[in-house]
């Protein structure tokens, strides 16, 4: 008999759980039947290799006496979590594998193989062969050794361009999906409210709608690659006290939910968000991750959310720790399971098998331990991961060709950080060359020039590059992104990936100019012994480049970031000190900001000859500045946030009520910007005329439709973001005097115009009433049209007619627009 005449063994079939055609429901039912309680309070937990620097970790050994990953100085914890064993760990089943890839510099093969090592230990200890979902950081990009790092997502917010996002976070998902990742934590939708708070570089910015519409266009993106998006940090956490990280956070439930919810509520109802991330803040009081009405009334009860909520890491021990609302870490568990939190990260304390305890004590019901591993296990069944055929090795089949930088990646790096640069003021130096007229847009203007102040130029013959942000290419790159992240406890392993600096692509950019680079001081501290080199240098030049900012870092280890918060809004360090000087020297001085959050730049704009604002630009941030300056990049990036005008004294965000603008000498602070959200110069110039609105009177729950005409009135191509604002006029409480309604990105050609028309639903004047019901109310409405929240030349009236109308989740969340003319063929829709 030869091996073709044999009978096949036959395979036994699948059991119910394990059949992908069977409804996922049945499937997880069929599975929750047959765990035991600890099997299922297994499925809540998870575990954090790389960061207890055990014998397990993969990759090179750490630095001597570096910190552990992530952790506040909360060593008590840490120390708890990372006693526990891994097999101890694992006896029951578990939930989660915390970051296996982006804890130490492993290439994309070390990771994926540690990967299959850690998911074939859980499956051979789980009696039902249950794996592990494995979660990552990508918040500028996926958080491991040699990935692309994209600019930081206050850069994104300065694109105003949902489909770019979009199409970064596809490829970010890509690639974790390639490597066995299934879960990104990410995106960040807190909503600016102080700037002082280190973490606005991870935010979109200070208003909702932006936020919205950017975080659910990142949420589609990872989502598209068949990554679930974890929405965080919910909710208020941006808004604390004296913007500390931690901090509590004095806010009322009227201003969470009209200034702070939307945008999670919207990435979850058109983005498709499959998991949230509770907030390390308490809110009057009440910590978010032992809320019920946030975490279960509001999430899943008025917004229908249906998928996973998991801990902020260590948030569940910190009910005991921090806020000490429980008396040690299973209370915290307990209370945190009622509230609505059902997966426990990045290690399992509260979640521990102390919770079959309480159960069996009769003080916690089985049912929510259910509804929790409910919940994870419909996950996992969505992921494959139950699937009969499902192996470890299988789920890194893409590991061996994935290259995590790669050319595509890159240009999409380049194009993000091109698009985000601001030019806040051209002066009397920028554009550096006009010469060679090579526009990114397409070319040079009608008669060979570009119009503005440099129009006719030619590249300087010196040049000083003078600054802590000209030549290191850190300064470019979020506290979440790897070489911050993590290589500060590898410091011989340099970036994992290029990164030319300004000055390095100032060089190539400029090739017939002569360039003296000196430092002048640190992007911190106080030494000055640079000074007298850097002021030199500017002396003997034509114009002087001066790069000042941000370095990135965590828990005080930088100037902006997680922990790293600022007492005012001074330039860090002597950096101020030092443009003074050089603008001392009388050479024109241009100044690029490269920061994590807005600096007060009143005194700095009043000496520069030229003003750019680049929000952490990520590995490709060098070349994109160098184009903005020599003005082969047309600057079209957008300020997402207010660029103060002096240090203290700031409101935060420009969506304030009457009594937070301007009181006409009432107070002697003046709270106005120096530069207002939505603003951006060009190289070009635009102008908006001829507001149309469809009806004079629409009831309360009518739409209409608001047009707007731009025309671009320079002589070189470029972009245009028309920005519709509503007011309303009166009001049962206090409203913000105008509220970003909707936004267009409109390239057009020298000479060019379009119409831009925003379809606007009543229900996008929707607000929290006095009785914390959202309500639409009849009455006037000014309609108001321009190029920024202080630019608003174009301006209507409409009335809302009717009763007052009640809205909840199936209100319209978005301002639908479209462009027609000559322009519309490149319009960026909000």
């Amino acid at each position: 008999m030869t091996a073709l005449d044999r009978t096949p063994t036959p395979r036994p079939a699948p059991r119910p759980w394990q059949d992908p055609a069977l409804a996922v429901a049945d499937r997880v039912e069929a599975l929750l039947a047959e765990l035991t309680l600890e099997e299922k309070i297994g499925q809540l937990g998870s575990r954090w290799l790389g960061n207890d620097m055990s014998q397990d970790e993969a990759g090179p050994e750490p630095a001597p006496g570096a910190e552990p990953l992530n952790v506040a100085p909360m060593q008590d914890v840490f120390a708890a979590s990372g006693s526990v064993p891994f097999d101890e760990a694992i006896r029951h089943g578990l939930g989660h594998l915390t970051r296996v890839h982006g804890s130490a510099p492993v290439t994309p093969e070390q990771g994926a193989a540690e990967v299959v090592r850690l998911q074939r230990a859980v499956v051979e200890a789980s009696r039902l062969g249950i794996p592990a979902i494995v979660h990552e950081e990508c918040l500028t990009g996926f958080t491991s050794y040699g990935a692309t790092v994209y600019p930081a997502a206050i850069a994104w917010a300065a694109t105003f361009d949902p489909g770019l996002v979009e199409r970064m976070a596809a490829a970010i998902g890509r690639d974790m999906r390639a490597v066995g990742v299934h879960q990104g934590l990410s995106p960040v939708l807190d909503v600016v409210r102080d700037y002082r708070w280190g973490r606005v570089e991870e935010t979109m910015g200070e208003d909702p709608y932006l936020v919205a519409t950017l975080g659910a266009a990142y949420v589609r993106g990872l989502e598209s690659a068949g990554i679930i998006a974890t929405l965080k940090h919910f909710a208020g956490y941006s808004a604390s006290r004296a913007a500390r990280n931690h901090g509590p956070v004095p806010m009322g439930r009227r201003e969470l939910m009209d200034m702070i919810l939307p945008p999670f509520e919207t990435a979850i109802a058109l983005g498709g968000a499959r998991s949230v991330m509770n907030s390390y803040a308490d809110v009057d009081g009440v910590p978010a991750g032992a809320d019920p009405w946030l975490l279960t009334e509001v999430l899943r009860a008025d917004w229908g959310f249906t998928g996973t909520v998991v801990s902020d890491y260590w948030a569940v021990p910190f009910l005991a720790t921090m806020h000490r609302v429980a008396a040690d870490p299973a209370e915290a568990g307990a209370l945190a399971l009622e509230a609505g939190i059902d997966v426990e990260l990045p290690d399992t304390l509260g979640f521990g098998q102390c919770l079959a305890e309480r159960v069996r004590a009769g003080r916690l019901p089985e049912a929510l331990i259910d509804r929790a591993a409910r919940r994870l296990l419909t996950q996992k069944a969505q992921l494959g991961l139950l699937d009969a055929g499902w192996t470890p090795e299988g789920s890194v089949a893409g590991a061996a060709s994935a290259d995590l930088d790669s050319p595509a990646n890159r240009a999409l790096a380049r194009e993000l950080a091109e698009r985000s640069i601001i030019l806040l003021d051209a002066g009397t130096a920028l554009p550096l060359r006009t010469d060679a007229d090579r526009d990114a847009d397409g070319g040079p203007g009608p008669d060979g020039t570009v119009s503005g102040a440099g129009a006719g130029r030619t590249a300087p013959r010196r040049m000083a590059v003078v600054g802590p942000a000209a030549h290191d290419a850190r300064t470019f790159m979020g506290c979440y992104a790897f070489p911050n992240h993590v290589l500060p406890r590898h410091p011989d392993l340099g970036l994992g990936v290029e990164a030319p600096t300004v000055l390095d692509a100032l060089a190539a950019e400029l090739p017939d100019t002569e360039l003296r680079y000196e430092k002048g001081c640190d992007v911190r501290g106080e030494d000055r012994s640079g000074f007298a080199a850097a002021v030199a240098a500017a002396r003997e030049a034509d114009v002087c480049v001066a790069v000042v900012g941000d370095l990135a870092g965590l828990f005080g280890q930088g100037t902006s970031g997680e922990g790293c918060d600022a007492e005012d809004l001074r330039l860090p360090g002597v950096q101020a000190d030092l443009l003074a000087e050089l603008a001392a020297t009388g050479t024109p001085l241009v100044v690029v900001v490269v920061s994590g959050r807005p600096y007060a730049l009143g005194a700095v704009h009043a000496y520069a000859a030229g003003l750019v604002q680049a929000f952490m630009p990520g590995e490709e941030g060098g070349a994109a500045i160098a184009g903005v300056l020599s003005g082969r990049v047309q600057p079209v990036g957008r300020l997402p946030v207010q660029i103060p005008r002096g240090p203290g004294g700031q409101p935060g965000t420009y969506l304030q009520p009457p009594l937070g603008a301007d009181s006409h000498g009432i107070s002697n602070l003046d709270p106005t910007p120096l530069f207002p959200f939505g603003y951006g110069a060009s190289y070009t110039s635009f102008e908006l005329s001829g507001l149309r609105l469809s009806d004079e009177e629409v009831p309360t729950d009518g739409e209409f439709t608001a047009s707007v005409t731009v025309r671009n009135t320079g002589r070189r191509a470029g972009e245009e973001v028309v920005q519709l604002y509503l007011r309303d006029v009166l009001a049962q409480v206090t409203r913000p005097v105008r509220q970003l309604a909707g936004y267009a990105r409109v390239r057009l050609e020298p000479g060019e115009s379009a119409e831009v028309r925003f379809r606007v639903h009543a229900d996008r004047t929707a607000f929290t009433g006095r009785d914390l019901r959202r309500v639409v109310e009849p009455g006037d409405v000014e309609v108001l049209a321009g190029t920024s929240a202080a630019d608003l030349p174009c301006r209507g009236v409409l009335r809302l007619t009717g009763p007052s109308r009640h809205v909840g989740h199936d209100r319209r969340l978005v301002t639908p627009a479209d462009v027609r003319g000559r322009g519309g063929a490149d319009a960026v829709r909000s």
